[in-house]
């Protein structure tokens, strides 16, 4: 199948992030939030007017607010934390491993804000490190939603799965790509596109960058398979087995390090099952650079069109 036909609109996944937790918690009342000051860059501003109760405020503290998070979740509560993805994981990742994750404390993690989307204010802001450090632990499922539809429908899911897990929402605006009515299933990839000459796989802001690489390489007469992968851990091995056997290269591209993300967790399913080319678009081992999310993604050679360039560069070593 081809995806659902994407609007052109550009929607800020928070809102979608936001919108649905305010419903959720008006349906449950054991829905909380703990926050470190991120009320305002997390969208729960309408939270707080409605449950001002049920929102927890720690301040600049994120190794606390894991503690706290905990500590509900063993009281019977749902904890959502919400921080900026880098404070988030980096800052609190000890916490995160023994309390939250080593307990499988139900604890829905939300980093906001990741990849390269505080991009403007420079490397100690990026969050391009994140997949690597979440997708080790075990417990601990990892999501990257590709649009607002499936942010809303994974907020939804989290909330009625018996366990932790991490959300990783960007602020960067992003088209729909999947239909209104889309249902998330951790652990499955959505096939956006047909094709059988090379598989483009990737996830959060970079999905709609494949579709488009993909249109391009329609134009060049090859066929691209597109697949969102928004489940980091656990993997859809066989989708990608799928991928590797039926068109025999692949190319992922990833707002993270080349180190340890996306395309690193998709090379362990094509090493271990089928070998096959393979380019992994990300950033390169460095520390990103001070610039727009725009501007540092177009520079590591994440454009659509140097993503199908980058695509047809590998069909050539098959």
């Amino acid at each position: 199948m081809n995806a659902h036909v994407p609007s052109q609109k550009l929607h800020d996944c928070r809102d979608a992030f936001a919108a649905t937790l305010e419903r959720l918690a008006a349906e449950d009342e054991t829905i909380v939030v703990v926050c470190n000051d991120s009320v305002g860059s997390s969208k729960l501003g309408g939270f707080k007017a409605k449950f001002p109760e049920r929102l927890i405020n720690v301040g600049i503290a994120e190794q606390n607010m894991i503690g706290v998070a905990a500590g509900l979740a063993n009281g019977g509560r749902i904890p959502y934390v919400c921080a900026a993805a880098p404070f988030l994981t980096g800052r609190a990742l000890e916490q995160i491993k023994a309390d939250i994750a080593y307990s499988n404390a139900n604890v829905k993690l939300v980093g906001i804000s990741s990849g390269m989307a505080y991009g403007d204010l420079g490397p100690t802001h990026h969050s391009i490190e994140d997949f690597a450090w979440t997708r080790v632990l075990p417990n601990l499922p990892v999501i990257a939603p590709c649009d607002h539809i499936e942010t809303a429908a994974a907020v939804a899911w989290a909330a009625h799965y018996q366990g932790p897990c991490f959300l990783r929402l960007s602020r960067v605006g992003v088209p729909d790509l999947l239909p209104e009515d889309h249902l998330f299933e951790v652990g499955k990839a959505n096939l956006l596109r047909e094709g059988s000459d090379v598989t483009l796989i990737a996830n959060g802001t970079l999905t709609h960058r494949m579709v488009k690489a993909a249109e391009i390489l329609a134009s060049r007469g090859i066929n691209a398979r597109v697949l969102n992968l928004a489940t980091v851990r656990p993997m859809d091995e066989d989708a990608i087995i799928a991928a590797a056997r039926e068109t025999g290269a692949i190319v992922t591209a990833e707002e993270h390090s080349t180190f340890g993300g996306l395309g690193s967790a998709v090379a362990e399913v094509v090493v271990d099952f089928a070998p096959v080319p393979m380019k992994r678009l990300g950033v390169p081992g460095i520390f990103a650079p001070t610039g727009s999310a725009e501007f540092l993604l177009n520079e590591f050679g994440m454009a659509p069109e140097a993503i199908a360039d980058a695509a047809e560069a590998v069909i050539k070593r098959k």
